[in-house]
């Protein structure tokens, strides 16, 4: 299976049949160095919008190779979103996550600062809560990408900024977004959901996975009045790294994405 490799700041229409792409710096480097990237080898070679572009390369050095695309794969933008809203959790598991949703398909993901979050982006510690959450979201980014190249994605998903439970209330009351706290109290399964008309006809369904202590009652109670549906997954539970994942693939097989 041929690697895949990004030119993120690419002009439409750049990967196209007989051109020729150069990738340099980083990219290139791990590429050449730690994949053994060699000439006259077949690869990807992607903007992470949409467009992916197969060949061969050609010239390859140290810190930059080049390929003549032959074959053009476009994808479109999806014409229904699907948003992870990820709790911030200790450790290593909020990242984790990203890595995951990227892999099942995500289109985009939103870190968010709920009241049980352990890991605190908007105060303590050093630093500004500004430099905090930047930082975050900078690695974040990262993981997605990494994440989008090993599954062959064409289109890297979105990080998003950090948002309160304020944010996620207004955003329940958008129109055409469907959002959907992960939470056991309302009984109510996921799958069951998504075979429904609200799921299908929506452009948008915003999956909202608490931290490791879960959901405060407050947050569901406005998440719900705001006009969110508070769903469960099934009967056993799962950790905040794996709930998001584990939605996404219900939600990929109940809407035919996969």
């Amino acid at each position: 299976m041929a690697n895949l490799y990004y030119r993120e700041d690419l002009a439409a229409g750049a990967i196209a049949p007989g051109a020729i792409v150069e990738v340099t710096g980083d990219e290139a480097r791990h590429a050449v160095r730690v994949s053994r990237l060699r000439q006259g080898e077949r690869i990807l070679v992607g903007d992470g919008a949409g467009s992916l572009g197969e060949g061969v390369a050609e010239e390859v050095a140290k810190d930059r190779f080049a390929v003549r695309i032959e074959h053009v794969e476009t994808v479109p933008e999806p014409g229904q979103r699907l948003v992870l809203v990820q709790a911030l959790a200790k450790g290593d598991r909020d990242e984790r996550a990203v890595e995951q949703a990227t892999e099942f398909g995500v289109d985009a993901i939103v870190p968010w600062q709920a009241a049980r979050s352990v890991s605190r982006w908007d105060a303590g510690g050093t630093g500004s809560a500004s430099d905090k959450a930047a930082k975050g979201i900078a690695k974040w980014a990262r993981i997605a990408r990494e994440a989008s190249k090993q599954s062959l994605r064409a289109r890297v998903p979105q990080i998003g900024e950090v948002v309160t439970t304020d944010d996620l209330c207004r955003l329940a009351g958008q129109p055409g977004v469907e959002l959907v706290a992960l939470h056991p109290r309302s009984g109510n399964r996921l799958v069951e959901w998504a075979g429904q008309s609200e799921a299908r006809a929506a452009e948008q369904i915003v999956l909202v996975v608490g931290p490791e202590g879960g959901f405060a009652d407050a947050e569901l109670d406005a998440l719900e009045a705001a006009g969110a549906s508070v769903l469960v997954l099934g009967s056993t539970v799962l950790r905040t790294s794996s709930a998001g994942p584990a939605a996404l693939a219900v939600l990929g097989a109940a809407l035919g994405r996969w």
